[in-house]
């Protein structure tokens, strides 16, 4: 058995951003940054002015591109190769993918510092990576495992409320994903991994709301805490310690057949996970399940039907495009029984009617 479990530390504190220098350590004096945008304005000042003040050099900051895509990470190895001996990245889960996959590819050390809490990207050894039109293509480990996680939690509490909504959703598909997959596997480790997927569930259905809340307010408190804790290590850690045995499934799968429609490209990953997990249930034929999950997903602003992911009156061809997307992902090789494209349109057309019903629009 081989694991790469975690990151070598985890800091989940306010006003960590601006002590990032700190924990490059011996690793290098000389410092790319890579993330998006809105990241790099909210976060980069704060890095950069700590850095100065110990004596790493950031040699340039660096847009991710857009999307994690080969071209977009070849471009950035090409750009900071010999430039840097450590990479920062800072942002959401495309730029902090693209920022390992980058470092893996230069054979360089990575501190992760999200600037959202909406996947477990920041901790995990992989990457998931996309076509440059956004199109789902794999998820790779071809990614380095960070040498730190630094998580600001003023900057999460400051950051839009849908996002971290969106880390909710994805993040409840552990438990969801990682039941069905680890039914076949035994052993202490896997035990671990469904225990701590479990736990995660719990803290989102316990305290995901007033999180939420929280974030409205933009207020740390103890409920966003948690939340944020279960999204980004906890969640991480199930990965790391399942392993192949606990990988995701059909709510990923789904997302990722869902993402053959452009429209769904303006809705966020953990949201369109959400609904994959009420696919998923579907699959399972677990329809009480599914209803008490729409249930608990509707009150933090979860998409329970395909109309709140903008697909409107899908046609056959589009439906057909998701199914086919959806059994063509690898993570739906991970369920336990073969899954077809026809199977998929009908558990997902069944599971939007489950969050028609819950929202009180009829079945």
């Amino acid at each position: 058995m081989q694991r790469k479990i975690s990151p070598g530390i985890y800091v989940r504190e306010a006003g960590i951003v601006e002590r990032v220098a700190e924990y490059c350590g011996p690793q290098g004096t000389r410092a790319a940054l890579i993330g998006g945008k809105t990241a790099l304005s909210v976060a980069g000042e704060g890095i950069i002015g700590g850095c100065k003040q110990k004596g790493i050099v950031i040699s340039d900051e660096y847009w991710y591109g857009g999307q994690c895509s080969l071209s977009n990470i070849q471009k950035l190895a090409e750009e900071i190769k010999g430039r840097a001996d450590i990479i920062i990245g800072v942002g959401g889960g495309k730029a902090l993918d693209t920022a390992k996959a980058t470092a893996f590819r230069l054979d360089m050390p990575v501190i992760s510092v999200p600037t959202i809490a909406a996947t477990c990207a920041a901790w995990t050894p992989l990457s998931v990576t996309y076509t440059d039109d956004g199109i789902f293509i794999e998820l790779s480990p071809m990614a380095q495992t960070p040498s730190a996680v630094l998580v600001d939690t003023d900057i999460i509490a400051a950051a839009p409320v849908r996002l971290l909504a969106a880390g909710v959703g994805d993040t409840l598909a552990k438990w969801y994903e990682v039941d069905t997959t680890s039914r076949r596997s035994t052993g202490a480790v896997i035990m671990a991994a469904r225990e701590t997927a479990h736990i995660c569930r719990k803290v989102l259905l316990e305290y995901g709301s007033e999180a939420i809340l929280s974030v409205k307010r933009r207020e740390v408190t103890f409920a966003l805490e948690q939340v944020v804790d279960a999204i980004i290590m906890l969640s991480g850690m199930v990965s790391g310690l399942g392993g192949d045995e606990c990988r995701t499934a059909a709510a990923h799968a789904i997302y990722s057949g869902l993402t053959c429609l452009p429209r769904v490209h303006e809705v966020y990953h953990g949201e369109t996970v959400a609904f994959g997990i009420l696919g998923q249930l579907m699959l399972e034929d677990r329809p009480m399940d599914a209803e008490e999950l729409a249930a608990g997903l509707i009150p933090m602003g979860l998409p329970v039907t395909l109309a709140q992911l903008g697909v409107h009156n899908p046609s056959p061809e589009d439906l057909q495009h998701v199914g086919k997307g959806s059994v063509e992902a690898e993570d739906m090789r991970n369920m336990p029984f073969t899954v077809t494209p026809e199977m998929v349109v009908e558990a997902i057309l069944a599971a939007d009617r489950v969050g028609r019903k819950c929202l009180g629009q009829g079945r």
